[in-house]
C-alpha cells in the first residue's frame, strides 16, 4: 500500500455487479479490467483514490458467487476474504437492477458478522428510474446499511459515496493520508506463460498475493501492488503472459486485451524483470519479448526462474546458462542475470537489490567533458564507418541530451546523417558500456549533422 497507516477500502461482491468499473471510477484510472464475463478479476488489486486533498487505498477482487469446485476460483474467493479480513471499510456492491439475488444474500449474511463497517452500493444506477428501485420492499431482508445508488459507468453518486466513506474513518479515527505525490519504483514481471512470474510476486511479496495455478492464462491483467520495503515505496507489476500474436487472436477477448495491457504496462516501468524458465530452452517467442523489452526505455534484468529443479545447479552450470543466454539473445547482453528459485526463494532478495543498481544507472548523467574524452578515444580505436556519400563521416562531438534511458547525440560534419554506418552506432555503444557504469538499461544514439564548416 502507499502507507502502512492509510486507511484501506475493499470492495465485494458477487460477479457482474460492476466492482472493477467502479474500481476505475473512484481511482480515475483504468487499471482494472472489465468484461461482462464472469470471473475476469482473479487477483486482488490494489488502488488509490484521492478526495478531498487526501488519500486511502482501495482494493477490487473478484466475484464470490462463483464455483468453488474449481481451484482457480477457490483461490478467487480466498483473495477476497483475505481483503476484506484486511481493511477498515468494505463496500458490498451489488446491482441495483436486479435486484437482490440469492448470492447477495448469502454474501450479506457472511457481512453481518464482520466487525468491519459495510457500506452498500447498488450499482449501475444511470437512470432516476433505476434509483427509483431501491423504495421496492425487496431490498428490506438486506438487514446492512440503507444502499447508495450510483453510477459507475456515469459517476453519478460517487462523490455522496466518498464522503461516507470518510465519515466512517472519521468514527473509527482514522484520518487518511495527505495528497502527496510519493516517489515508487515501478518494476514487472514479463515473460511468456508459466515461466512462474506469479509465483515470484508471491515470493518477493512473501504471501500469497496473486492466484498461481499450471493453467495457462491464469492471469488476465497486468496487476500493480504497491507495497514498501526499507521506506522504499514500490509498484510491483505481476503481468498477463504474452504469446505468439497468433495463438493471442485465436483465443482473442480477455487475453488479447490482457496482452496489450502487459504492452502499456511497459510504457511506465522503470525496471522490467525478463523471466525465463530454466528448464526449457529460450524459443523464438522469448526472442520477441526481448525485443520488446528492448525497444521500451526500462531497465532489464533477466530472471532465470526454477534453477532449484535446473539439471545443474553449480558455478559451471551457471557461466554455461549466461553463455547460452547471451548466444541466444546476443542484443541484451549489457542485462544482469539473476538465477533464482520462486519456490525455495532461492536469491529472491537479490531482485530488488539489483532493480535499484539498474535504476541508478538509467539515471546516470555524464560530464560532457568525460563523454567527448571518451569519443576521441573511440575515433582512435576504430575510424567512423561509411554508409552512404562519397567521403567518411566526421564525427565532431558527443554530449548526454537526457536520462532515463541515458541519450547521447552525435554530431556530424555533415548535411545529412545517413553517412554514418549504423554499425558505428553499435560499436559507439558497446564502449561506452565498457567505460561507464550503464548495465541493465537502454542506451539511446542520436545524430546529427550540421552541415559543411
Amino acid at each position: 500500500m502507499s502507507s502502512s497507516n492509510t486507511p484501506l477500502v475493499a470492495l465485494v461482491g458477487r460477479t457482474n455487479v460492476g466492482k472493477s468499473s467502479l474500481f476505475n471510477r473512484l481511482t480515475e484510472t483504468q487499471d482494472a479490467l472489465v468484461s461482462s464475463t464472469p470471473g475476469t478479476t482473479r487477483d486482488r488489486k490494489d488502488g488509490i483514490i484521492h478526495w478531498r486533498g487526501q488519500v486511502f487505498n482501495v482494493i477490487d477482487t473478484g466475484g464470490l458467487d462463483i464455483d468453488n469446485s474449481d481451484a482457480i476460483e477457490q483461490n478467487i474467493a480466498k483473495q477476497a476474504e483475505v481483503a476484506m479480513g484486511i481493511a477498515d471499510v468494505v463496500l458490498f456492491v451489488v446491482d441495483i437492477r436486479t435486484g437482490l439475488l440469492p448470492q447477495d444474500l448469502e454474501l450479506a449474511k457472511y457481512l453481518q458478522k464482520s466487525t468491519v463497517p459495510v457500506i452498500v452500493v447498488a450499482n449501475k444506477a444511470e437512470k432516476a428510474a433505476d434509483r427509483v428501485l431501491l423504495n421496492d420492499p425487496s431490498w428490506r431482508p438486506l438487514s446492512l446499511s440503507v444502499p447508495l445508488a450510483v453510477s459507475a459507468k456515469q459517476g453519478t453518486g460517487t462523490g455522496d459515496l466518498l464522503d461516507a466513506i470518510f465519515e466512517v474513518f472519521e468514527k473509527q479515527g482514522k484520518a487518511p493520508a495527505d495528497h502527496k505525490k510519493q516517489e515508487s519504483l515501478r518494476l514487472a514481471f514479463i515473460g511468456r506463460p508459466n515461466v512462474g512470474k506469479s509465483s515470484l510476486t508471491n515470493a518477493l511479496l512473501g504471501e500469497e498475493r496473486v492466484i498461481v495455478s499450471p493453467v495457462a492464462h491464469t492471469t488476465r491483467e497486468p496487476n500493480a501492488i504497491n507495497f514498501e520495503r526499507n521506506d522504499q515505496h514500490y509498484t510491483l507489476v505481476d503481468t498477463a503472459g504474452m504469446r505468439k500474436k497468433g495463438k493471442v487472436k485465436k483465443t482473442g477477448g480477455l487475453e488479447e486485451e490482457g496482452v496489450e495491457r502487459t504492452r502499456s504496462v511497459l510504457l511506465k516501468t522503470d525496471v522490467a524483470f525478463f523471466v525465463l524458465d530454466a528448464t526449457e530452452k529460450i524459443g523464438n517467442q522469448e526472442k520477441v519479448l526481448a525485443g520488446l523489452l528492448m525497444n521500451s526505455k526500462a531497465g532489464i534484468v533477466i530472471v532465470v526462474n526454477k534453477w532449484d529443479i535446473a539439471p545443474e545447479k553449480d558455478t559451471r552450470a551457471t557461466l554455461e546458462y549466461t553463455t547460452y543466454l547471451h548466444n541466444s539473445i546476443p542484443f541484451l547482453r549489457w542485462a544482469p542475470i539473476v538465477f533464482v528459485s520462486a519456490k525455495t526463494g532461492q536469491r529472491i532478495a537479490n531482485l530488488l537489490t539489483t532493480a535499484h543498481k539498474v535504476e541508478e544507472n538509467r539515471h546516470r548523467e555524464f560530464p560532457y567533458k568525460e563523454i567527448n574524452y571518451f569519443l576521441r578515444g573511440a575515433i582512435m580505436k576504430h575510424l567512423p564507418s561509411r554508409h552512404k556519400g562519397p567521403s567518411h563521416p566526421k564525427v565532431v562531438d558527443m554530449k548526454q541530451v537526457s536520462t532515463t534511458p541515458p541519450t547521447f547525440q552525435l554530431t556530424l560534419r555533415a548535411k545529412r546523417i545517413d553517412v554514418l554506418h549504423p554499425s558505428y552506432l553499435r560499436f559507439l555503444e558497446n564502449r561506452l558500456r565498457e567505460n561507464f557504469p550503464l548495465e541493465g538499461t537502454p542506451v539511446r544514439l542520436r545524430v546529427r549533422g550540421i552541415g559543411d564548416l
